[in-house]
Protein backbone atom coordinates (compact mmCIF):
# COMPACT_ATOMS: atom_id res chain seq x y z
CA UNK A 1 0.00 0.00 0.00
CA UNK A 2 1.36 3.50 -0.94
CA UNK A 3 0.23 6.21 0.33
CA UNK A 4 1.53 9.91 0.75
CA UNK A 5 3.21 11.43 2.95
CA UNK A 6 2.26 15.21 4.29
CA UNK A 7 3.16 17.26 7.62
CA UNK A 8 4.66 13.45 8.58
CA UNK A 9 8.21 14.16 6.90
CA UNK A 10 8.76 16.55 9.84
CA UNK A 11 10.80 15.08 12.68
CA UNK A 12 13.93 15.58 15.05
CA UNK A 13 16.36 17.59 13.32
CA UNK A 14 19.90 16.99 15.00
CA UNK A 15 22.61 18.77 14.88
CA UNK A 16 23.84 20.57 11.48
CA UNK A 17 23.68 17.33 9.58
CA UNK A 18 21.79 13.68 9.43
CA UNK A 19 22.40 10.49 11.30
CA UNK A 20 25.50 8.93 10.45
CA UNK A 21 27.21 5.57 12.34
CA UNK A 22 30.58 6.84 12.52
CA UNK A 23 32.73 8.24 15.34
CA UNK A 24 37.04 9.31 14.26
CA UNK A 25 39.33 7.31 15.68
CA UNK A 26 40.89 8.51 18.90
CA UNK A 27 44.36 9.34 19.90
CA UNK A 28 43.66 8.69 23.50
CA UNK A 29 41.52 5.11 22.31
CA UNK A 30 38.35 6.56 23.90
CA UNK A 31 35.19 4.42 21.69
CA UNK A 32 37.69 2.17 20.59
CA UNK A 33 35.07 -1.14 20.23
CA UNK A 34 32.27 1.50 19.66
CA UNK A 35 33.53 4.06 16.90
CA UNK A 36 29.95 4.84 15.47
CA UNK A 37 29.52 7.49 18.31
CA UNK A 38 29.51 8.54 21.71
CA UNK A 39 26.36 9.28 23.75
CA UNK A 40 26.32 10.89 27.26
CA UNK A 41 22.66 10.26 29.01
CA UNK A 42 21.42 13.62 29.94
CA UNK A 43 18.36 12.75 31.57
CA UNK A 44 18.91 13.36 35.27
CA UNK A 45 21.37 16.43 34.46
CA UNK A 46 17.72 18.29 32.62
CA UNK A 47 15.54 17.09 35.11
CA UNK A 48 17.64 18.85 37.90
CA UNK A 49 18.64 22.01 35.31
CA UNK A 50 14.55 22.63 34.15
CA UNK A 51 13.93 22.17 38.12
CA UNK A 52 16.19 24.81 38.97
CA UNK A 53 15.22 27.21 36.23
CA UNK A 54 11.46 27.14 36.98
CA UNK A 55 11.15 26.19 40.50
CA UNK A 56 10.71 29.22 41.89
CA UNK A 57 10.46 31.52 39.15
CA UNK A 58 8.36 34.87 39.54
CA UNK A 59 5.98 36.02 37.30
CA UNK A 60 4.61 39.57 37.75
CA UNK A 61 3.15 42.86 36.93
CA UNK A 62 0.57 45.50 38.11
CA UNK A 63 -2.13 43.01 37.73
CA UNK A 64 -0.90 39.95 39.38
CA UNK A 65 1.84 37.97 40.57
CA UNK A 66 2.65 34.67 40.43
CA UNK A 67 5.12 31.81 40.99
CA UNK A 68 6.04 28.43 39.85
CA UNK A 69 5.80 26.09 42.99
CA UNK A 70 7.13 22.90 41.82
CA UNK A 71 7.17 20.23 38.77
CA UNK A 72 4.72 18.07 39.48
CA UNK A 73 5.93 15.72 36.18
CA UNK A 74 8.62 15.63 33.92
CA UNK A 75 8.49 12.66 31.21
CA UNK A 76 11.12 12.61 28.68
CA UNK A 77 14.89 11.73 27.64
CA UNK A 78 17.50 13.98 26.96
CA UNK A 79 21.05 12.78 25.44
CA UNK A 80 24.52 14.22 23.90
CA UNK A 81 26.20 12.48 21.02
CA UNK A 82 29.57 13.60 19.81
CA UNK A 83 29.88 12.04 16.23
CA UNK A 84 32.86 12.68 14.72
CA UNK A 85 33.77 15.66 16.43
CA UNK A 86 29.97 17.23 16.06
CA UNK A 87 27.90 17.53 19.00
CA UNK A 88 24.26 16.31 18.12
CA UNK A 89 21.30 16.90 20.79
CA UNK A 90 18.20 14.91 21.22
CA UNK A 91 15.34 16.12 24.19
CA UNK A 92 11.76 15.81 24.30
CA UNK A 93 9.89 16.38 27.29
CA UNK A 94 6.56 16.52 29.10
CA UNK A 95 6.19 18.84 31.91
CA UNK A 96 3.79 19.58 34.07
CA UNK A 97 4.16 22.72 36.53
CA UNK A 98 2.24 23.98 39.56
CA UNK A 99 1.66 27.58 40.07
CA UNK A 100 -0.15 29.73 42.58
CA UNK A 101 -0.74 33.51 42.55
CA UNK A 102 -2.79 36.55 43.22
CA UNK A 103 -4.41 39.44 41.76
CA UNK A 104 -2.29 42.87 43.23
CA UNK A 105 -4.02 44.43 46.19
CA UNK A 106 -6.01 40.69 47.04
CA UNK A 107 -5.34 38.29 49.78
CA UNK A 108 -6.61 35.30 47.93
CA UNK A 109 -4.50 32.76 46.93
CA UNK A 110 -4.95 31.14 43.76
CA UNK A 111 -3.81 27.68 41.89
CA UNK A 112 -3.12 26.47 38.93
CA UNK A 113 -1.04 24.12 36.63
CA UNK A 114 1.20 25.00 33.26
CA UNK A 115 1.75 22.04 30.53
CA UNK A 116 4.67 22.21 28.38
CA UNK A 117 4.08 19.20 26.09
CA UNK A 118 6.56 19.25 23.03
CA UNK A 119 9.78 20.93 24.71
CA UNK A 120 11.99 19.10 21.86
CA UNK A 121 14.47 19.67 19.47
CA UNK A 122 12.04 19.64 16.94
CA UNK A 123 10.57 23.17 17.92
CA UNK A 124 12.21 26.33 18.05
CA UNK A 125 11.85 27.73 21.55
CA UNK A 126 8.67 30.01 19.79
CA UNK A 127 6.65 26.83 19.14
CA UNK A 128 6.74 25.62 22.47
CA UNK A 129 3.22 25.09 23.50
CA UNK A 130 2.66 26.58 27.00
CA UNK A 131 -0.88 25.43 28.14
CA UNK A 132 -2.33 27.20 31.64
CA UNK A 133 -4.80 26.05 33.26
CA UNK A 134 -7.01 26.68 36.89
CA UNK A 135 -7.56 24.55 39.80
CA UNK A 136 -11.00 26.49 40.77
CA UNK A 137 -12.15 28.53 37.99
CA UNK A 138 -13.54 32.04 39.19
CA UNK A 139 -13.65 35.61 37.93
CA UNK A 140 -10.25 36.70 39.69
CA UNK A 141 -8.92 33.38 38.79
CA UNK A 142 -9.31 33.95 35.00
CA UNK A 143 -7.51 37.51 35.13
CA UNK A 144 -4.59 36.00 36.85
CA UNK A 145 -4.68 32.77 33.85
CA UNK A 146 -5.17 35.61 31.37
CA UNK A 147 -1.86 37.67 32.43
CA UNK A 148 0.13 34.16 32.57
CA UNK A 149 -0.84 33.33 28.82
CA UNK A 150 -0.21 36.69 27.77
CA UNK A 151 3.01 37.81 29.42
CA UNK A 152 4.01 35.03 31.97
CA UNK A 153 4.80 32.62 28.85
CA UNK A 154 7.67 34.88 27.36
CA UNK A 155 9.32 34.49 30.77
CA UNK A 156 8.71 30.90 30.81
CA UNK A 157 9.98 30.07 27.92
CA UNK A 158 12.94 32.46 28.01
CA UNK A 159 14.04 29.77 31.13
CA UNK A 160 13.61 27.14 28.71
CA UNK A 161 15.74 28.31 26.09
CA UNK A 162 18.47 28.69 29.04
CA UNK A 163 17.75 25.10 29.36
CA UNK A 164 18.70 24.19 25.72
CA UNK A 165 21.65 26.67 25.85
CA UNK A 166 23.35 25.24 29.01
CA UNK A 167 22.32 21.30 27.48
CA UNK A 168 24.46 22.93 24.77
CA UNK A 169 27.45 24.24 26.56
CA UNK A 170 27.51 23.10 30.06
CA UNK A 171 26.51 19.89 29.94
CA UNK A 172 28.69 18.52 26.75
CA UNK A 173 32.10 20.13 28.21
CA UNK A 174 34.69 17.56 27.45
CA UNK A 175 32.75 15.33 24.95
CA UNK A 176 34.98 16.42 22.08
CA UNK A 177 38.09 15.09 22.34
CA UNK A 178 41.42 15.49 20.74
CA UNK A 179 42.05 15.06 16.84
CA UNK A 180 44.29 12.54 15.47
CA UNK A 181 46.28 15.23 13.90
CA UNK A 182 46.78 17.60 17.61
CA UNK A 183 50.48 17.17 18.61
CA UNK A 184 50.09 15.00 21.91
CA UNK A 185 53.34 14.09 21.80
CA UNK A 186 53.89 14.03 25.64
CA UNK A 187 51.45 11.64 26.37
CA UNK A 188 51.58 9.21 23.68
CA UNK A 189 49.03 6.33 22.75
CA UNK A 190 49.64 3.16 21.33
CA UNK A 191 46.54 1.28 20.36
CA UNK A 192 47.26 -2.44 20.90
CA UNK A 193 46.53 -4.93 18.28
CA UNK A 194 43.27 -5.65 20.07
CA UNK A 195 42.18 -2.59 19.79
CA UNK A 196 42.76 -1.96 16.36
CA UNK A 197 41.29 -5.28 15.16
CA UNK A 198 38.37 -4.11 17.28
CA UNK A 199 37.93 -1.32 15.01
CA UNK A 200 38.81 -3.20 11.81
CA UNK A 201 40.88 -0.26 10.36
CA UNK A 202 43.45 -2.72 8.71
CA UNK A 203 42.48 -2.57 5.54
CA UNK A 204 45.47 -4.73 4.22
CA UNK A 205 43.84 -7.39 6.52
CA UNK A 206 40.86 -6.82 6.02
CA UNK A 207 41.51 -8.59 2.18
CA UNK A 208 42.65 -12.09 3.20
CA UNK A 209 41.11 -14.68 5.16
CA UNK A 210 43.80 -14.45 7.98
CA UNK A 211 41.98 -10.91 9.36
CA UNK A 212 38.17 -12.42 8.91
CA UNK A 213 39.29 -15.12 11.55
CA UNK A 214 40.08 -12.59 14.31
CA UNK A 215 36.97 -10.49 13.87
CA UNK A 216 34.39 -12.93 16.32
CA UNK A 217 30.90 -12.20 15.65
CA UNK A 218 27.30 -12.38 17.04
CA UNK A 219 23.79 -12.45 16.24
CA UNK A 220 21.78 -9.43 17.22
CA UNK A 221 17.68 -10.03 17.38
CA UNK A 222 15.59 -7.03 18.10
CA UNK A 223 11.55 -7.44 18.68
CA UNK A 224 9.29 -4.70 17.98
CA UNK A 225 6.01 -4.00 17.89
CA UNK A 226 4.56 -1.27 15.50
CA UNK A 227 0.87 0.34 15.26
CA UNK A 228 0.60 -0.56 11.42
CA UNK A 229 -0.44 -2.89 9.55
CA UNK A 230 2.24 -5.36 7.93
CA UNK A 231 2.14 -4.01 4.74
CA UNK A 232 2.20 -0.51 5.65
CA UNK A 233 5.60 -1.30 8.12
CA UNK A 234 6.93 -3.43 4.83
CA UNK A 235 6.34 -0.35 2.91
CA UNK A 236 8.15 2.02 5.20
CA UNK A 237 11.61 0.16 4.88
CA UNK A 238 11.11 -0.61 0.92
CA UNK A 239 9.33 2.13 -0.51
CA UNK A 240 12.48 5.24 -1.81
CA UNK A 241 10.17 7.91 -0.44
CA UNK A 242 9.46 6.60 2.51
CA UNK A 243 12.77 5.77 3.47
CA UNK A 244 13.69 8.92 2.63
CA UNK A 245 11.13 10.43 4.51
CA UNK A 246 11.99 8.73 8.00
CA UNK A 247 16.09 9.08 7.46
CA UNK A 248 15.65 12.46 6.27
CA UNK A 249 17.83 12.09 3.38
CA UNK A 250 17.66 11.84 -0.25
CA UNK A 251 18.52 7.52 -0.56
CA UNK A 252 19.82 5.47 -3.10
CA UNK A 253 17.42 2.56 -3.37
CA UNK A 254 16.14 -0.65 -5.36
CA UNK A 255 13.60 -2.80 -3.38
CA UNK A 256 14.04 -5.89 -5.80
CA UNK A 257 15.93 -9.05 -5.45
CA UNK A 258 19.25 -7.79 -6.05
CA UNK A 259 19.06 -4.28 -5.74
CA UNK A 260 21.34 -1.99 -3.84
CA UNK A 261 20.59 0.44 -1.12
CA UNK A 262 22.65 3.49 0.73
CA UNK A 263 21.74 5.31 3.52
CA UNK A 264 22.71 7.82 5.84
CA UNK A 265 24.96 9.29 3.12
CA UNK A 266 26.73 6.31 2.15
CA UNK A 267 27.55 4.99 5.90
CA UNK A 268 24.84 2.18 5.47
CA UNK A 269 25.08 -0.13 1.99
CA UNK A 270 23.71 -3.30 1.08
CA UNK A 271 21.85 -5.83 -1.15
CA UNK A 272 18.05 -7.10 -1.12
CA UNK A 273 18.36 -10.89 -1.00
CA UNK A 274 14.96 -11.33 -0.34
CA UNK A 275 11.20 -9.77 -0.38
CA UNK A 276 8.00 -10.82 0.05
CA UNK A 277 5.57 -7.93 0.76
CA UNK A 278 4.28 -7.33 4.12
CA UNK A 279 5.98 -10.46 5.29
CA UNK A 280 9.54 -10.63 4.90
CA UNK A 281 12.84 -9.03 4.27
CA UNK A 282 16.22 -10.20 3.87
CA UNK A 283 19.01 -8.17 3.06
CA UNK A 284 23.19 -8.14 3.31
CA UNK A 285 23.80 -4.78 5.28
CA UNK A 286 26.80 -2.84 6.04
CA UNK A 287 28.43 -0.09 7.82
CA UNK A 288 31.20 1.87 5.89
CA UNK A 289 33.82 1.39 8.60
CA UNK A 290 33.91 -2.54 8.67
CA UNK A 291 36.28 -3.98 6.22
CA UNK A 292 34.76 -4.62 2.34
CA UNK A 293 34.22 -8.36 2.96
CA UNK A 294 32.31 -8.29 6.33
CA UNK A 295 28.62 -7.93 5.72
CA UNK A 296 25.71 -8.86 8.26
CA UNK A 297 22.81 -10.59 6.88
CA UNK A 298 19.59 -8.82 8.42
CA UNK A 299 16.42 -10.62 8.75
CA UNK A 300 12.93 -8.50 8.94
CA UNK A 301 9.91 -10.58 9.57
CA UNK A 302 6.44 -8.85 9.99
CA UNK A 303 3.62 -10.47 12.03
CA UNK A 304 0.75 -8.88 11.47
CA UNK A 305 -2.01 -9.22 14.31
CA UNK A 306 -5.25 -8.14 14.84
CA UNK A 307 -4.86 -4.16 15.99
CA UNK A 308 -0.50 -4.18 15.47
CA UNK A 309 2.61 -5.46 14.01
CA UNK A 310 4.98 -7.74 15.69
CA UNK A 311 8.33 -7.37 14.19
CA UNK A 312 11.52 -9.37 14.42
CA UNK A 313 14.97 -8.25 13.26
CA UNK A 314 17.46 -10.20 13.09
CA UNK A 315 21.06 -9.28 12.27
CA UNK A 316 23.88 -11.94 11.76
CA UNK A 317 27.34 -12.13 11.62
CA UNK A 318 27.80 -8.21 13.40
CA UNK A 319 31.46 -8.06 15.31
CA UNK A 320 30.95 -8.87 19.24
CA UNK A 321 32.15 -5.80 19.81
CA UNK A 322 29.47 -3.97 17.93
CA UNK A 323 26.79 -5.63 19.20
CA UNK A 324 25.47 -3.19 21.80
CA UNK A 325 25.82 0.15 19.65
CA UNK A 326 24.26 -1.62 16.54
CA UNK A 327 20.95 -1.98 18.90
CA UNK A 328 21.11 1.16 19.86
CA UNK A 329 21.43 2.25 16.33
CA UNK A 330 18.82 0.58 14.85
CA UNK A 331 16.44 1.98 17.54
CA UNK A 332 17.64 5.92 17.04
CA UNK A 333 17.41 5.19 13.02
CA UNK A 334 15.36 3.45 12.20
CA UNK A 335 12.45 2.42 14.86
CA UNK A 336 11.65 5.25 16.52
CA UNK A 337 11.63 7.18 13.77
CA UNK A 338 9.63 4.96 11.87
CA UNK A 339 6.99 5.55 14.79
CA UNK A 340 7.51 9.20 14.68
CA UNK A 341 7.46 10.25 11.10
CA UNK A 342 4.29 7.64 10.35
CA UNK A 343 2.58 7.98 13.76
CA UNK A 344 2.96 3.60 13.98
CA UNK A 345 4.07 4.30 17.99
CA UNK A 346 0.67 5.25 18.54
CA UNK A 347 -2.68 3.16 19.19
CA UNK A 348 -4.94 3.14 16.06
Amino acid sequence: MYFQITHQFIMAKWGEGDPRWIVEERPDATNVNNWHWTEKNACQWSKDKLNALLVGLILENDVAKCEISKIESCEGEAVANNRKGKLIFFYEWDLTLSWKGQLSGTAKEIEGTINIPNLSEENSVAEIEINISLKEPSNEATIVKDFLYHQGRSKIRDQLEKYIKDLKEEFSKGMILPKKDIDNSSKPKVLSKESLKNVHNSENGAKNNNSKSKIDTTTVVMDVVFQCSGEDFYNALTTPELVSAFTQQSVTFQATKGGKFQLFDGNITGEFIELCPGKKIVQNWRIKQWPDWLYSTVTVTINQQEDHSKVKVTLVGVPKSDEAITRQNWERYYFTPIKRTFGYGMLL
